[in-house]
């Protein structure tokens, strides 16, 4: 095999889902394959990773800039090797690579994010689609809805689902304390957090002493799902940004984790959740009924009364939470990094 480069802009980005992938996928790509190599822009944010991997940095631009023109341009003057691009973005004017779309929610729901990315996105994917050998996703939900909406062809979709980072799993039994439904994520529309509150503060007397904790930011998007009545009522709590440790912590001492996404391409706070003993209860919608299986109680997200139906379930029924817990084992263990990099790792030997 000749030498593979890994495109890790991801490195100068704060951590979300689509950055996480790209970082567990590289970490295991650094075991399986010999001769590949990671490039990224100087501004660098995670060093202890860069210097894992072994990152090398090229150009004087960053963000975009960088990708579009001192990427491809470097590949170039080095014999244009195989690129393989983790993220959600590619450069344009490169054809021999690999890219990653998650997901076409900037498609399905527009309004959870800016006009401009929105723009961007359209604009930018169907170029990129026109210049690759191969499209990476998540889930065969995402390969449908990326081969229906753009008219990829399938056979050239490769699935390598998400998984969780064992480190996330609570070491110890967690601290006694309140009773919590759990809920994790970006304040974007289409994650729904405003029909969740809604459905819980409608809950009756057996949701008594049952607080609702949000983790995640509670601005932006968040501001017109009813957040004002949230922060009124002594039962929700915004607990803004945890670190793992914390995030572990509360996964473990939950009642239960809910889960309203009308969209994901796959959905990881569900799988940690299930790392950490917590019970699941989600959103039919999408991609949850194939990464969940049936280690969930499902909930129609549009529908506030389906929700109060599936809360109160949780709550009540102990035999329902030990039911959901041994399924969510199982269903962790049906995902791995590892497993899914080997995916992208024969992909890359066949293809260089």
């Amino acid at each position: 095999m000749t030498v593979v480069y890994v495109n890790a802009r991801f490195l100068t980005q704060e951590l979300t889902g689509v950055q996480r992938f790209a970082q567990e996928i590289s970490l295991e790509l650094k075991r399986q394959l010999p001769d590949v190599r990671f490039v990224c822009p100087a501004n660098i944010k995670h060093q202890a990773l860069a210097e894992t991997l072994g990152a090398e940095v090229i150009g004087s631009r960053t963000g975009h800039a960088w990708e579009q023109i001192d990427l491809p341009r470097t590949l170039r003057q080095r014999g244009k090797p195989l690129l393989v691009n983790l993220m959600s973005t590619a450069p344009v004017a490169y054809s021999n690579q690999m890219a990653t779309l998650h997901d076409v929610n900037y498609v399905r729901f527009p309004k959870s994010f800016s006009r401009s990315f929105v723009l961007f996105y359209r604009l930018l994917i169907p170029l990129i689609l026109k210049r690759i050998k191969l499209l990476i996703t998540v889930s065969e939900f995402s390969k449908r809805e990326i081969a229906g909406y753009y008219g990829f062809p399938e056979n050239r979709i490769l699935v390598a689902p998400n998984a969780v980072n064992q480190a996330l799993q609570l070491q110890h039994a967690p601290k006694p304390g309140p009773r919590y439904i759990l809920a994790v994520s970006s304040p974007n529309l289409h994650k729904n957090f405003g029909t969740l509150i809604e459905a819980f503060l409608a809950l009756d007397a057996v949701a008594d002493g049952v607080s609702l904790y949000v983790v995640g930011k509670a601005n932006g998007s968040f501001r017109s799902q009813k957040l004002d009545a949230a922060q009124a009522s002594d039962r929700v709590t915004f607990l803004g940004r945890v670190d793992d440790a914390q995030l572990s912590e509360l996964y473990a001492g939950a009642l239960a984790f809910a889960f309203p996404s009308l969209y994901e391409g796959f959905g990881i706070p569900p799988l940690e959740a299930q790392l950490n003993d917590c019970p699941v209860v989600s959103s039919n919608a999408a991609s949850m009924p194939e990464v969940l299986g049936d280690s969930a109680l499902f909930f129609d997200p549009t529908n506030v009364g389906d929700i109060q139906r599936a809360l109160a379930d949780i709550i009540a029924n102990g035999a329902l939470r030990a039911e959901l817990v041994e399924k969510g084992r199982a269903n962790v263990a049906r995902f791995s990094w590892q497993r899914s990099a080997e995916k992208v790792a024969e992909a890359v030997r066949r293809l260089s």
